[in-house]
């Protein structure tokens, strides 16, 4: 016979019990809030590095224009470095060092501009220094983009989202630049592929959701993203007649190229696929479709490779992710319903 009685032991037994889970619960938090604030400042650090080759390989390009002979520069492409290599500096000069969307769009542009130029004919020095320089950024974005993705997915759990463990950090970011493939190093970029010009849907169902794919480079598979369908747009064919064909082939869904609106927006891209580097144009469409289900059964060799699968999205939804959406500024767009109906001329995103 106890003091407590049979009823005061199961009282003690049940508040050690949820001292002990209160305690776990405390450690787990703990140790969560611990690894993400680590995971932040390898981050920042990581930025930091990433920018800090960025600076240096645009300062390398100003001595290129400066300092090389007509033979390695006509006077046009002198002047695209110089004019591409002040654009970088003066996005880091206005985003204060930031990796924003706005560097990302100059330090492509100085990669098209460095695809035209003819390394074997600058001198040596200034050919090993431009390679080395480009070396740099290829591993300094890797290391970036690792450690965002490794702090998005934690940021991504339930518990710290509900508990607001990240306070007012910032969300990280990808920081999205083409890289050459392993065939262009050390002579630094090899000529980028021109993509056709292509179109995207933005399918809208009668729930007001858009429909993206969710995608993957082969070469990195750990970075996923997801984008809106369409595709490559034929020579001669009609851009909407080019949206309306590409739609039902990728999804199933059959509609009228008169039903379809736009070009809403266009961007001009950089991107990378399997390791090669290719320059493209995208005009986008939107189409109003009651709903349906999505049959992928027509995806080429490559698309199935490359998309994992699909969702309809809320823009509610889209305006909260932590996944990577392209364009970046698709959530933005979609929160203002005038956004999906035609301009006097397609508006210019990134």
């Amino acid at each position: 016979m106890t003091l407590l009685g049979a009823g005061g032991v199961l009282v003690v037994l049940v508040a050690v019990v949820v001292l002990l889970l209160v305690a776990v619960t405390a450690g787990v938090l703990v140790a969560r809030a611990r690894r993400l604030d680590r995971l932040h400042v390898r981050t920042d650090a990581a930025a930091a590095g990433l920018a800090a080759v960025l600076d240096r390989r645009a300062a390398v390009v100003r001595a290129i224009a400066a300092t090389a002979g007509p033979v390695a520069l006509d006077d046009a492409d002198r002047r695209a470095l110089r004019t591409a290599a002040r654009a970088v500096g003066a996005t880091r000069s206005a985003g204060d060092g930031v990796l924003d969307a706005e560097r990302e769009a100059a330090e492509n542009d100085l990669t098209r501009v460095l695809a035209r130029l003819d390394t074997a004919a600058l001198p040596a020095d200034l050919a090993a220094e431009l390679a080395d320089a480009h070396a740099r950024v290829s591993v300094a974005r890797r290391v970036h983009n690792d450690a965002v993705r490794d702090t998005r997915a934690l940021r991504g759990r339930r518990m710290v989202r509900w508990l607001h463990l990240a306070g007012s950090a910032p969300m990280p970011r990808y920081f999205e630049i083409a890289e050459p493939g392993p065939d262009a190093l050390p002579g630094f970029p090899a000529a980028l592929g021109a993509a056709q010009d292509a179109v995207r849907v933005v399918v809208v169902d009668g729930d007001g959701r858009v429909l993206l794919f969710e995608g993957v480079d082969p070469a990195r598979p750990a970075e996923t993203f997801w984008f809106a369908p369409g595709g490559g747009v034929a020579p001669g064919e009609e851009p909407r007649v080019a949206a309306a064909r590409t739609l039902a082939e990728e999804t199933g869904l059959a509609v009228d190229p008169a039903q379809v609106r736009g070009p809403l927006w266009v961007r001009e891209v950089v991107f990378e696929a399997d390791g090669v580097t290719y320059a493209g144009r995208e005009l986008f469409h939107a189409v109003a479709v009651p709903t349906g289900d999505i049959d992928t059964s027509g995806f080429t060799e490559h698309e199935a490779r490359t998309v994992r699968g699909h969702r309809w999205w809320t823009p509610a939804e889209l305006a909260v992710t932590l996944d990577v959406v392209h364009p970046h500024q698709l959530p933005g767009l979609l929160a203002d319903p005038s956004a999906l109906e035609p301009g006097p001329v397609p508006l210019a995103i990134h």
